[in-house]
């Protein structure tokens, strides 16, 4: 099962993804996390990402296609994976069906969480990141049990450059000027579906579950 999520940042479709791996035990594989690591770590690659990431732009294809693909090569990805976050862009996208195919296999499921922007600057501004561990919260939906204390390792908690209002709105007129299209690419290879991500969570995944099920 070989799944692509595909809206808007904040849409929750990472949520949905991880979700998608555990109930299949297949991977979750999210570029987001990937380059979190790197700047965590403070690698070449992940310094390079978090010039783009800080001003809310897209990570250039060069520094995501062949890391993705090279994922692919691990025993965990023999029954499929949840892809989040890539492809992101029609060169990416073209990339990734060309490398499939040399393989023999193909994309099943490119899956919309479709969210209206204002809804998506609002869950955002919500959101809260443990300064050591990376732990996140968000104040309305999983807040911390003390206020701007983290559960985990009791660190203080902050709203990542990337989630404040300004920000998102920048990473929201990227995201529809060079990731929507992904939509149209999709649609006409006659795999994408669409959801409504501005249900309760677990009836988005529900839905998504009878999507993939048929």
């Amino acid at each position: 099962m070989k799944i692509i999520m595909l809206g808007a940042p904040g849409a929750g479709k990472g949520t949905q993804a991880k979700k998608l791996a555990a109930k299949y035990d297949i991977p979750h594989i999210s570029t987001g996390d990937i380059f979190r690591a790197n700047i965590k770590n403070g690698t070449e690659l992940g310094q390079k990402a978090k010039v783009y990431m800080d001003q809310g732009l897209l990570v250039p294809d060069e520094l995501v296609v062949d890391l993705v693909v090279d994922r692919f090569k691990n025993p965990d990805c023999e029954k499929g994976y949840v892809l989040d976050g890539f492809p992101r862009t029609i060169p990416q996208a073209k990339a990734l069906d060309e490398a499939l195919t040399k393989n023999g296999d193909s994309i099943e499921y490119a899956i919309n969480v479709e969210v209206p922007d204002s809804n998506i600057i609002s869950r955002m501004a919500g959101r809260r990141a443990c300064v050591n561990c990376g732990a996140t919260y968000h104040l309305e939906h999983i807040p911390p049990k003390k206020e701007n204390e983290c559960d985990v390792c009791g660190k203080g908690l902050i709203l990542r450059d990337d989630d404040k209002p300004e920000t998102v709105e920048k990473r929201l007129n990227v995201y529809h000027e060079q990731t929507q299209p992904l939509i149209d690419y999709y649609q006409g290879k006659g795999v994408l579906f669409e959801v409504d991500g501005t249900k309760d969570m677990d009836e988005v995944f529900t839905d998504i579950v009878n999507l993939v099920e048929v």
